[in-house]
């Protein structure tokens, strides 16, 4: 084989490696992102246990009405099923911490308890009011199980501030701004509870 043959082997050979590879990247590239969508939505729905709900709560975000609230804005808001039932409502939220914007991720079941709180974004003081930000969380643990009357109204604040909560040490403003905005979430949830889980008075 003369070296012109050689050479225009070698292209045609790179030139079909180059498409096949073009044709599968191309067939694979919605499965990819389907994944990665999954990934993400699983990352940002850790307040859930797995086998707790069926749906993809992300992709069906719930018309949101009087988003402002007494100390944090509704962002969006999303319902889990299980077989066709709600089993939780998430409600993303924003409120003013001490060196700026805490969003969180509350998740409330359908009975009006809290299953878990997530920080899906702070600015706060590292090592003070940024502890917010760990995952898992060990303070934003300890609201498990409330409701929006459980403690009453009066229990929803700092122990400083005669409510029932500790606050994270060295970080009122971040605690305070949390509590407050957690407690607006399971209000919301009560007083919105027939539109958030889609189910007849």
């Amino acid at each position: 084989m003369n070296r012109a043959a050689s050479v225009v082997t070698l292209v045609l050979l790179v030139g079909a490696g180059l498409g096949l590879t073009y044709v599968v990247q191309d067939a694979s590239a919605p499965q990819i992102a389907r994944e990665q969508r999954l990934l993400d939505s699983r990352k940002l729905l850790d307040v859930l246990a797995p086998d707790a709900y069926d749906n993809q709560p992300l992709e069906q975000p719930l018309p949101l009405a009087e988003t402002g609230l007494s100390h944090s804005m509704l962002l969006a808001g999303y319902r889990a099923t299980r077989l066709g039932q709600p089993v939780a409502v998430l409600l993303r939220t924003r409120t003013e911490g001490y060196a700026g914007v805490i969003e969180l991720l509350v998740a409330i079941d359908a009975n009006g308890r809290l299953l878990g709180v997530k920080t899906l974004r702070q600015n706060e003081t590292p090592a003070l009011g940024g502890l917010i930000g760990d995952w898992p969380n060990s303070w934003l643990a300890t609201f498990a199980g409330k409701s929006r009357t459980a403690p009453d109204d009066a229990g929803w604040a700092l122990k400083k501030d005669q409510g029932q909560f500790d606050q994270l040490a060295g970080a009122t403003i971040t605690s305070r701004a949390t509590v407050n905005a957690i407690h607006d979430a399971l209000r919301y949830f009560d007083e919105h509870r027939v539109s958030l889980l889609g189910v007849a008075p």
